[in-house]
């Protein structure tokens, strides 16, 4: 926010934490101590997914048992689910445009041929494709929504169970009325700490941010980045050209200004940058929307359930991976086969998990399932589907931003002059610099009215 000295904001030290990275990554007298700091960016990760299943169950069940109208519940879920569909759509199509044009795999097949002789690489293959199992049934995902047992669900973190019973908890203390007040008010206190506990969480992020891309840069082998150059550079320009091309129109439709929405997340974006994972970011995500006026039970829904079919970034990246296997295998691939690689995306991308790696397992699974392109042609990415998780991880983290705010309006859910105030740069009275603490601040204020 305005005021703010450039040294005391969370990007800058993250900034700092990647320069740091990379340094002793590329320097050959660091490298084997660059490559031992993997567990700093995971250490991190596990904090921040620690803190996820808590917040989403308080803030879902207090949106909604505030509201008492089950109908928005309802209206809120259907809108949020067609955006993200018409978002995958194009993110989809996108990609597929933008492969066929470059063509990054053509020429690439003697590099082809040696990578899928590699036993090694060939194992590492077939240990991501035995995950695939998860995502390869459309039917077992959705049953997959239902956990076994809450604790279950808790334990193992997964959003989309933790969201599904905390909208049927929200729905229950809603029905109760005045009798479910007591417990509302508790799980609305509960989360003020759980935000908290966010905050400090955030003072490691700049360690998380070194360690991740330490291990990256002095790992990652720097033939198979000269070799596939061609193809991370197209994902990033493609991924941009989505942003700032389509998020920019549906910003521009909904009356607000792209370029403010990205200088406000710029932190969020920064802290996604260093780790790979949209989900490093999604608490503080949940604190800037509701901060940005969006409605606490629309936030509650609609960015949790971004996380699993809100994936712009990953859609691209599919199509583009799809294609530019089949171009270095020399695999034909009419018309009619790529429209079916698309519809199959379109299914198994719902699948994809908004973590690293997430996008390499749905890969997988697709090119299981059609068995048009060899799926040992899938060691051509190995060393570089790490360098492109950025450029996904971002973009799906700024699309489900903007999902929340679109849907939010659509819903009258959304104040736009608070918006506005929050994207220039304005800070009221119940906001202030930390957007933890302007959430925890937003609650008290509702509070002391009541």
């Amino acid at each position: 926010m305005a005021g703010k000295p450039i040294y005391k904001t969370l990007y800058f030290w993250v900034l700092f934490g990647i320069a740091v990275g990379i340094i002793i990554g590329l320097i050959p007298e660091t490298k084997a101590f660059a490559s031992k700091m993997e567990p700093w960016g995971k250490a991190f990760i596990k904090m921040v997914k620690m803190i996820i299943a808590p917040i989403i169950f308080c803030t879902v069940v207090t949106g909604i048992a505030k509201i008492g109208d089950m109908g928005k519940v309802g209206r809120v879920g259907l809108k949020a689910m067609a955006y993200f569909w018409l978002m995958t759509l194009f993110a989809l199509a996108i990609g597929l445009a933008v492969v066929n044009y470059t063509q990054p795999g053509v020429g690439l097949d003697a590099y082809a041929k040696q990578m899928q002789s590699s036993a090694a690489d060939l194992k590492k293959v077939e240990a991501y494709a035995g995950q695939t199992a998860k995502v390869t049934s459309t039917v077992d995902f959705l049953l997959n929504i239902i956990p076994t047992s809450v604790v279950d669900a808790f334990a193992k973190g997964e959003i989309l169970q933790v969201l599904f019973f905390s909208i049927l908890f929200g729905i229950g203390l809603s029905a109760l009325g005045d009798r479910a007040k007591t417990v509302v008010q508790f799980i609305d206190e509960f989360s003020k700490g759980m935000f908290k506990v966010v905050h400090y969480i955030m003072y490691f992020a700049p360690f998380g941010a070194f360690g991740a891309i330490a291990t990256v840069v002095a790992t990652q082998g720097h033939d198979a980045l000269i070799a596939l150059g061609r193809l991370m550079i197209d994902v990033y320009v493609t991924c941009i050209a989505f942003i700032f091309i389509v998020l920019w129109t549906v910003c521009k439709m909904a009356g607000f200004s792209l370029w403010k929405y990205l200088k406000y997340i710029s932190e969020e974006i920064f802290l996604v940058l260093g780790t790979s994972s949209s989900e490093a970011a999604l608490p503080r995500m949940m604190a800037k929307m509701e901060n940005a006026g969006a409605d606490q039970s629309v936030v509650g829904l609609t960015l949790p359930m971004g996380y699993s079919f809100n994936l712009d970034g990953t859609c691209i990246y599919l199509t583009m991976a799809s294609i530019f296997l089949a171009q270095a295998t020399q695999t034909p691939m009419s018309f009619n086969d790529q429209l079916y690689i698309m519809f199959v995306l379109l299914l198994t991308s719902k699948g994809a998990a908004a973590v690293t790696g997430g996008g390499f397992i749905t890969l997988a699974a697709t090119l299981q399932s059609t068995g048009t392109i060899p799926m040992a042609s899938l060691t051509l990415l190995l060393g570089v589907d790490r360098f492109m998780s950025e450029a996904r991880a971002i973009t799906n983290l700024i699309g489900n931003g903007v999902a929340t705010l679109v849907v939010a309006k659509w819903e009258g859910a959304l104040d736009m002059n608070k918006l506005h105030r929050v994207l220039d740069g304005h800070v009221t009275d119940d906001m202030v610099d930390d957007p933890e603490d302007a959430l925890i601040a937003a609650h008290n204020a509702e509070t002391v009215k009541k």
